[in-house]
């Protein structure tokens, strides 16, 4: 399964954008961080890595909501 990077922008709407695919973990690693310091301070854009068998499993599964962590002193 390859790895995927994405640019996402979360405002007005999510919107994602796939930039580049890898099949090993260091590299796809390594370009993410490159990306990452590329990116402007106040750019509302992130980029992100995914595992996944194909580009339409890596969006479902970025645009999946999920619960937040239990934070200390939550029962």
């Amino acid at each position: 399964m390859p790895y995927y990077i994405y640019q996402i922008t979360a405002q007005p709407i999510k919107m994602l954008k796939k930039l580049e695919q890898h099949d090993s973990y260091k590299a796809s690693s390594a370009r993410v961080k490159q990306l990452r310091a590329e990116l402007d301070q106040d750019s509302p854009a992130t980029i992100k890595m995914i595992y996944a068998d194909s580009e339409f499993q890596a969006e479902d599964l970025l645009n999946e909501i999920r619960a937040a962590a239990p934070q200390l002193g939550d029962d």
